[in-house]
């Protein structure tokens, strides 16, 4: 178990994709756990909805949600913000249950500073235009993370760190740092306009924090708190200043184990509304 929990003012989570073959649920959990936060905000695509046909949800995927339910009842103010792949969800925005909020964006005021938390998708061209296409692609990504499962199985039997296609692809390809590029001045600028002094996002797989000036030198606070299918990141907030944090660079974290984490049970013919039944019973439970 995780002793003495990280008391943190703030801490932002998006892209989890629960419900999918590369969530990496386990580290999430160990993550929630060891975490205080006064506030959580759930910044997208926490459960993926569009996945959810695979009839894919495992033990730890549950527990995850479990901890978070179990975080509100402590204490913690949780925001959920709805993203595409949970843009189901979208329809009930507004709804409480307790110190759990589901909303389609956020304004805080902290610290005498505006912030303003949504996930993203709102400013993707082929969100936008061609959800088709954009579903598609997740299906592709998908399948990739399952290979790239695979290939780090066997790299860590051979003794080599885990391999990360998907990364490498982005991080190389010119045309998808030309992407990221304009959607975080494109969400900069939008920022500036409302004048807000920060805007966190996710959606883009790709944690970040800088500072972004519009042609008339008008500056904000551009963060985007990651995933955690690959990068294993969330920003924290504390006195007064952000930080990206990384899983896989918490050596604590990485050491820490936990009862029950090394059983799945995983059920492939469950159906849909079965699998909703089944969290509305953990939940009560």
């Amino acid at each position: 178990m995780i002793e003495n929990k990280r008391k943190i003012e703030l801490v932002v989570l998006s892209d989890i994709h629960l419900g999918t073959y590369g969530c990496q649920a386990k580290e999430v959990l160990r993550y929630l756990k060891g975490i205080k936060p006064e506030r959580l905000i759930l910044n997208g695509d926490i459960i993926d909805i569009w996945q959810f046909s695979k009839r894919f949800w495992p033990n730890s995927h549950m527990k995850v949600v479990k901890q978070i339910i179990g975080m509100t009842a402590k204490g913690t103010q949780v925001y959920y913000v709805t993203g595409n792949h949970d843009e189901t969800l979208r329809k009930f925005a507004g709804t409480k249950m307790g110190n759990l909020e589901l909303v389609n964006k956020l304004e805080l005021n902290v610290s005498g500073t505006r912030m303003l938390f949504f996930h993203g998708d709102v400013f993707d061209v082929i969100m936008k235009h061609s959800k088709w296409i954009a579903k598609l692609g997740a299906i592709g990504y998908n399948s990739l993370i399952q290979i790239n499962v695979l290939i780090s199985f066997f790299s860590k039997l051979l003794g080599r760190r885990k391999v990360s296609i998907s990364r490498r692809i982005k991080d190389n390809v010119k045309s998808a740092v030309k992407y990221i590029n304009n959607f975080e001045e494109t969400v900069a600028n939008y920022a500036i306009q409302k004048g807000f002094d920060y805007v966190i996002c996710g959606h883009i797989h790709h944690p970040e924090i800088r500072e972004i000036s519009n042609t008339k030198g008008k500056k904000v606070t551009y963060l985007n708190s990651g995933d955690w299918i690959e990068n294993l990141s969330a920003l924290e907030y504390n006195k007064k200043k952000w930080s990206i944090y990384y899983y896989n660079q918490d050596e604590k974290m990485k050491n820490a184990t936990n009862e029950n984490d090394d059983h799945d049970g995983i059920d492939m013919k469950m159906k849909n509304k079965e699998l909703f039944k089944l969290m509305v019973k953990e939940f009560q439970d």
